[in-house]
């Protein structure tokens, strides 16, 4: 039997890892550039890389950080990873200063040997005593199971101003013991409620997405303002879902960037949070006649509109589209077929949307 801590790179956790690379390379010069410190903290951080060398989130994370073209312009970056298993504390420990030599010096790491609920609370505390507040930060949250990620723990998080979210929902081991007695706390835990039984005899499709929403209920009772998610598949089985939770306009907006940069590239789907829900595949990446009845079906009967309005609404959870696919995917065609109106004088040139430019949907 092996005594190994490393482990083989599943394709799912590919995405996991494309996506949390394609975020970070925005989320650090957003916050770095007009913070004086921020944190990335990796709850369960592993031992830095797999069997085949393939790197984990603490090396993406220092990476990212120490490649970006910005990094001389960011403040203080301080990263934290967190790993109760000593033996992936001892790889990652040795990894680091061989994998990401040369670090910037605006650029501190510390790797702690703990549980992640344990060690965030008496963080938290401590900052309580002191009277003070922690620095914004991305907490990524990513269980083996369903412990040790309690909605009052996250709950603290998100309490802290610009903090986020990148948690591992793990729909796979919530399925298959959901009825299992000595299981039910640490789901009562996990959602921060009992609701969670409400779903547990619906038929398959609606019991997941049940459990979907009560956690996005949950996540935002909890403080965040924006909540969206992807699922990731192992072949043709959901293995988890990937629940991204911000305060942030612009912070979700930047995750559904990363994720359309991403999701073509494997067996992923990214839903949004009303009913036009559903697989984001490559063909609905060069199909946006989804936007455009959705535009239409949103604001057709409010007459004259600013862009700036409707930019703020592709911003949301409330679509899977995102900002940059406005003008070019939506409003130029739709200009172009007729069924747009604009107010002139609102703009200088024809067919293009500066901030304060008035539309309507014919």
């Amino acid at each position: 039997m092996s005594t190994s801590p490393l482990w083989e790179l599943e394709p799912h956790t590919v995405g996991k890892h494309l996506i949390l690379k394609a975020y970070l390379d925005a989320w650090l010069p957003i916050l770095g550039m007009t913070q004086g410190r921020i944190l990335f903290i990796d709850g369960f951080s592993g031992p830095g890389k797999y069997i085949g060398g393939e790197p984990g989130s603490p090396l993406i994370a220092l990476q990212s950080f120490r490649n970006h073209t910005a990094n001389t312009r960011i403040g203080e970056v301080l990263f934290y990873f967190i790993d109760d298993n000593p033996s992936r504390v001892k790889h990652l420990k040795a990894l680091i200063p061989k994998a990401v030599p040369n670090l910037p010096p605006n650029c501190k790491y510390e790797i702690i040997q703990g549980k992640f609920d344990q060690e965030m609370s008496s963080a938290l505390d401590e900052l309580e005593k002191q009277k003070t507040s922690m620095a914004p930060a991305f907490v990524m949250i990513d269980p083996f199971g369903v412990s040790g990620t309690p909605m009052d723990v996250i709950s603290r998080i998100l309490s802290v101003p610009k903090c986020e979210v990148y948690i591992s929902f793990m729909y796979s081991s919530i399925n298959r013991f959901r009825q299992t007695p000595e299981f039910e706390s640490h789901l009562d835990k996990l959602f921060g409620c009992r609701d969670w039984r409400d779903g547990n005899n619906l038929p398959s499709e609606e019991r997941k997405d049940s459990f979907y929403s009560l956690y996005k209920q949950q996540l935002k009772y909890a403080g965040a303002k924006q909540v969206i998610y992807f699922e990731l598949y192992k072949g043709n089985r959901l293995i988890y879902a990937i629940f991204f939770a911000t305060q942030s306009l612009k912070g979700c907006d930047e995750m559904k960037k990363a994720i359309w940069k991403i999701i073509p590239e494997g067996n992923y789907k990214f839903k949004g949070s009303n009913a036009e829900a559903g697989q984001l595949s490559f063909e609905l990446q060069h199909n946006f006649q989804p936007l455009q009845d959705l535009l239409v079906s949103t604001y057709r009967l409010k007459g004259w509109v600013s862009v700036d309005e409707i930019e703020s609404f592709l911003k949301t959870d409330q679509t899977i589209y995102h900002s940059g696919h406005l003008k070019s995917y939506a409003l130029k065609p739709m200009e172009l077929n007729g069924l747009l109106e604009i107010k002139e004088s609102t703009r200088r040139r024809k067919r293009t949307y500066p901030t304060g430019t008035m539309l309507r949907f014919i």
